[in-house]
């Protein structure tokens, strides 16, 4: 159960309502999730839909990319939701299914693509460590570039705040599909 209150489309004031539409015509199509808690919240609603649109839809990394960096912020979180939606669309956008689940038991894939393995690195110890070491940095940099890093930080920061929302406030996740173990230490998803 939910720790805050949920609404009704007709009940949202007009602020609310904008907010609310223009998620509803936006790419995500629809408003779940973290961003039905933040709608109580319009000034919050608001601006993190928009930076959310960015590390979603507009980032310079393709989708396979941009999962992977979701799925291992999702899963530093435990965040069920966050990871039953995206696991998913990692594995659609090329990711192996092998890594995705052994990402789920918090360990660290081996790549056979460097650049999976160099986004996946920078956003374990981004995550883990809260900083990445001169190395993966170096890594990402040589294999993606500047901007590449930008976004990544960028998309690993909003998909804690998203997963953080999902945790604090108990939104469920309504569904065993895509269950995530219990893991205590993420160590093992760092590279050593």
């Amino acid at each position: 159960m939910t720790r805050i209150k949920d609404w009704k489309v007709e009940d949202l004031s007009p602020e609310q309502k904008e907010i609310h539409d223009t998620i509803l015509n936006g790419p995500r199509g629809h408003v779940v999730g973290p961003l039905r808690v933040w709608l109580n919240n319009p000034g919050l609603a608001k601006s993190a839909q928009t930076v959310g649109a960015y590390a979603r839809y507009g980032t310079c990394l393709p989708q396979s990319l941009s999962e992977l960096a979701i799925i291992t912020t999702g899963r530093v979180w435990s965040s069920a939701f966050e990871w039953l939606h995206h696991a998913p669309l990692a594995i659609e956008g090329g990711i192996d299914p092998k890594h995705v689940e052994t990402i789920s038991f918090g360990k660290r894939p081996i790549f056979d693509n460097v650049k999976e393995q160099s986004v996946f690195d920078f956003a374990a110890e981004a995550n883990i460590l809260k900083n990445v070491t001169d190395k993966t940095y170096k890594t990402l940099i040589d294999n993606l570039g500047d901007n590449a890093a930008i976004d990544i930080v960028g998309i690993c920061g909003y998909y804690s705040l998203i997963s953080m929302t999902l945790n604090v406030f108990k939104v469920p996740n309504n569904t065993d599909e895509w269950p995530l173990p219990e893991v205590s230490d993420f160590k093992g998803m760092l590279n050593n």
